[in-house]
């Protein structure tokens, strides 16, 4: 490593350790320095935090954000150069330190989710008419084989809590957190409208559906496996989540 490398790695590693030792040959007045670096320092990221989890911060106060934040920031420092990327994990930290309300973590797992799709790279759609129009031709086989291409960044996570009710009484203005546990268990998926991050919820069944089928598996298959999963309902549920998915603009191209 070159001095000039082990410099910045000294530096950077006391910005973020309040107990190091200094670096070798700084004076008092270099250590004040760095206190006033570090203070804004941390205080930059905590408020990029801020304005990534708005509603997270309403939902559990305004100290009790900023003490999650120090925490997450002082345990996961950012390692990208820009601070856009300043809440990665901060979800997971949520969900560790309000273990006891895992409603705050769901929470944060979905405005990060928002915040990530925001920056995804444009794709446009593929319609339900272009669709239709390229199945007409499909036989047996086709159906079975069929694989999908979905918009970039889209993401699919479960969860337990009403996060349609929770966001909405979180809105600006809003009096008192709608915290409810759903009838069963739900997946979210979260895309982007044009310039709009937008999350709809659907049964736990059809995200495991959606996720597999991002990772590349075929229609087919994805329905033998509800057929196990939910017996023969999954034949009219698995037609309807796929016209879903055309319907809200989630499916780029068939591949």
């Amino acid at each position: 490593m070159s001095t000039l490398a082990a410099r910045q790695s000294d530096f950077m590693a006391s910005l973020l350790d309040d107990e190091r030792a200094l670096p070798a040959g700084w004076s008092p007045r270099h250590a004040a320095g760095l206190d006033i670096y570090r203070n804004n320092y941390r205080t930059a990221l905590v408020e990029a935090l801020r304005s990534t989890f708005e509603r997270t911060e309403r939902l559990v106060g305004e100290a009790s954000f900023a003490r999650a934040a120090a925490h997450h920031l002082i345990t996961h420092p950012p390692v990208s150069w820009t601070l856009d990327l300043a809440g990665q994990g901060f979800a997971e930290t949520c969900a560790e330190l309000f273990a006891n309300d895992p409603e705050v973590g769901e929470l944060a797992q979905l405005e990060w989710s928002m915040h990530l799709v925001f920056v995804a790279r444009d794709a446009t759609p593929l319609t339900a008419e272009k669709f239709i129009s390229a199945a007409s031709k499909f036989v047996e086989d086709d159906w079975t084989g069929l694989t999908l291409e979905f918009l970039p960044g889209l993401v699919v996570f479960d969860i337990r809590h009403d996060l349609k009710a929770l966001w909405s009484s979180l809105a600006e203005g809003a009096d008192v957190p709608l915290v409810e546990l759903t009838d069963s268990p739900l997946s979210v998926i979260v895309w982007r409208e044009d310039e709009r991050p937008v999350f709809i919820l659907v049964p736990q069944v059809e995200g495991a559906a959606l996720r597999s089928m991002q990772a590349g598996e075929a229609y087919g298959q994805v329905c033998e496996t509800m057929l196990d999963q939910i017996g023969d309902v999954a034949i009219e549920m698995a037609g309807a989540m796929l016209q879903r998915w055309l319907r809200e603009g989630l499916v780029a191209a068939i591949a």
